[in-house]
């Protein structure tokens, strides 16, 4: 079950908030388990209980009020609302930050003190001070600290989770501190700069749990796809002391082409071969048994497959050139879903579309016409559920994909 979390619309109206409110009143009043959920991870006096102690609990507006609040990224209902009604100046805050317009942030914050502390577009982005963070905008984060800001932990977690290393820098030395778990966030975007950073500065290679398995688990399962970031992380792992096992898969991950290549000489058919989920996040280094984050399904498919899900642009071309199939199929389980081939890959792929990969393949003729059954489920949506496509060629596949932001629309107009 997911929970919801966003950021303001451009223009945002307080009868929207106050609507959903009175809606998710109703629905906990229904027993309705997304609300349920909803509470559970938004309400702190609710936060560890189950459905049956959430549906028990005394719930009114005002608690409904907080969880959508906390949606939105903010502390309180009555932080929610002042936002709101100072949003043009918020507005003109956040723009002043993006131009990197020190003077004009500064006489903003002066006149609208309140917009200092709370979040300007979401609350991952946060106020203004961690909102200058994550674009790198070092004197207006002095600016903003030097009116009182206080989120000093919060920018120095953006500055870092964006690769702004001289803002981390500067906010480290004025009081941010190497907390545990700090390090995900550079694992989650696969940012190698931030994590050199805090590697370096000595900060715990653990989550905030303590999992030392944690950091390396994320970097192979996360929704980000930036390869030589990736390699970077890992080969510091390595350095580190972590045991990266020595497995096709492992070089496709470190993106080792000469790795890649000595195991295709111990096994010549390792081109033909098809993976399991277990052999692509393997449960010894802490992935779960359903997998990391990918596009297009990946379970039981060729390296030619999982180079373009991964975005191993070098390994897919020395693929190419060593001769793996263009039209392998992926394995059909029991329900009859899978048996796609690479071009299906290409065109539910996240949201990096181009034509990388999908020229070269249609250019070694790939075949279009491939058709085959697919399902994946949709665990990004507010409800998350399986999409099913039965016998559906590439194009129909990318064309009938309710999350439009993950299909390649260059490739489907190559497709025709």
């Amino acid at each position: 079950m997911s929970t919801v979390s966003r950021g303001l619309p451009e223009r945002p109206h307080l009868d929207v908030p106050k609507r959903e409110a009175r809606e998710l009143l109703d629905a906990w009043r229904e027993g309705d388990p997304e609300a349920l959920e909803r509470i559970r991870h938004r309400h702190p006096r609710l936060r560890e209980a189950d459905d049956p102690a959430i549906a028990r609990a005394a719930f009114r507006l005002s608690d409904a009020q907080l969880v959508i609040a906390r949606e939105y990224g903010f502390t309180s209902w009555p932080q929610l609302k002042q936002r709101i009604e100072s949003n043009s100046q918020a507005r003109a805050l956040a723009l002043a930050i993006r131009a990197d317009d020190r003077e004009a942030a500064r006489r903003i914050v002066e006149a609208e003190p309140h917009l200092l502390h709370v979040p300007l577009v979401s609350g991952n982005w946060g106020p203004p001070m961690s909102h200058a963070a994550n674009l790198g905008r070092l004197e207006i984060i002095q600016a903003m600290a030097a009116l009182g800001a206080r989120d000093f932990q919060h920018a120095f977690d953006r500055a870092l989770l964006q690769g702004q290393i001289e803002c981390a820098r500067w906010l480290r030395a004025h009081g941010a501190t190497l907390e545990p778990g700090i390090i995900m966030g550079c694992c989650e975007t696969l940012n190698a700069d931030g994590f050199e950073f805090l590697a370096e500065a000595g900060a715990p290679l653990t989550d905030q749990h303590g999992d030392r398995l944690a950091p390396l688990t994320l970097v192979l399962a996360t929704y980000g796809r930036h390869p030589a970031g990736k390699h970077a992380i890992l080969d510091s792992l390595a350095r580190h002391g972590y045991d990266l096992p020595d497995t096709p898969m492992m070089a496709l991950h470190r993106g080792s082409v000469a790795d890649l290549a000595a195991h295709l000489r111990r096994d010549p058919t390792l081109l033909a071969r098809r993976f399991t989920l277990r052999e692509i996040y393997p449960p010894e280094l802490g992935c779960a048994d359903d997998g990391g984050m990918h596009w297009t399904p990946i379970a039981g498919t060729t390296l030619l497959h999982l180079a373009i899900d991964f975005m191993e642009r070098e390994i897919f071309d020395w693929l190419l050139e060593r001769g793996a199939d263009v039209d392998a199929r992926a394995v059909v389980d029991a329900d009859g879903f899978g048996g796609h081939t690479p071009l299906f890959n290409t065109v539910v792929c996240g949201p990096w579309g181009d034509a990388t990969f999908i020229e070269p393949l249609l250019a070694r003729g790939a075949s279009p016409d491939v058709r085959a059954s697919l399902r994946k489920f949709l665990d990004w949506n507010e409800q998350p559920r399986w999409h099913q496509a039965r016998d559906v060629t590439a194009a129909e596949w990318g064309r009938g994909f309710p999350e439009r932001g993950w299909v390649n629309e260059t490739a489907l107009r190559l497709l025709g």
